[in-house]
């Protein structure tokens, strides 16, 4: 049983590898927010170009409009009327989205917030460790292991690539399991 908190606000994560069905969840949580006529904002970091510049788009095309910002201190001032908070690709903020986040919700907001968990070597990407111990509520989403057909909880770089960030699709990355991954 999950109980939502009545007189404050609250922070929910959504984290996992790629392909898992993150985006696809945060657009279904922020729809039923609009359907029930509470005052959505919805970001997304401006780097995040992959399938549009300013909607946030699943893989299975779902999409909802969004504002593309360049820091959290954007999101701050950009949600002070709404009352759901919706954030896509949180790991590639700067870790100061812990704090922005964390006012947000001390200002009786609910925040829902994706991002991945792991980078392509399998290590915590980015502020999302933080975010998820912030958290009231976290969900673990998994896709299918693109070579044996197994839970995946990992993203695997097809490329030899060393940056840490490089936005691709399947071209670039797959979804594995434990035992498939090599980092």
């Amino acid at each position: 049983m999950t109980l939502t908190p009545r007189n404050s606000g609250w922070i929910e994560v959504i984290a996992g590898s790629m392909f898992s069905g993150k985006s696809e969840e945060l657009i279904r949580r922020l729809r039923r927010a609009q359907i029930a006529r509470q005052a959505v904002a919805i970001f997304k970091p401006l780097v995040d170009t992959r399938f549009s510049d300013s909607d946030i788009v699943s893989h299975n095309q779902q999409r909802i409009p969004s504002r593309p910002v360049e820091s959290p201190e954007q999101i701050l001032k950009l949600a002070a009327t709404a009352q759901v908070v919706g954030i896509d690709e949180a790991q590639f903020f700067p870790d100061d989205i812990v704090s922005v986040v964390k006012q947000l919700a001390h200002a009786g907001k609910r925040i829902v917030i994706a991002g991945l968990d792991k980078d392509y070597r399998g290590l915590p990407f980015g502020p999302l460790p933080l975010l998820m111990a912030e958290a009231e509520y976290v969900t673990k989403t998994l896709a299918i292991c693109i070579q044996c057909g197994e839970p995946a909880a990992f993203t695997q770089r097809l490329t030899k690539d060393e940056e840490q960030i490089i936005i691709g699709e399947t071209d670039i990355y797959e979804a594995r399991c434990r035992q498939c991954f090599d980092p």
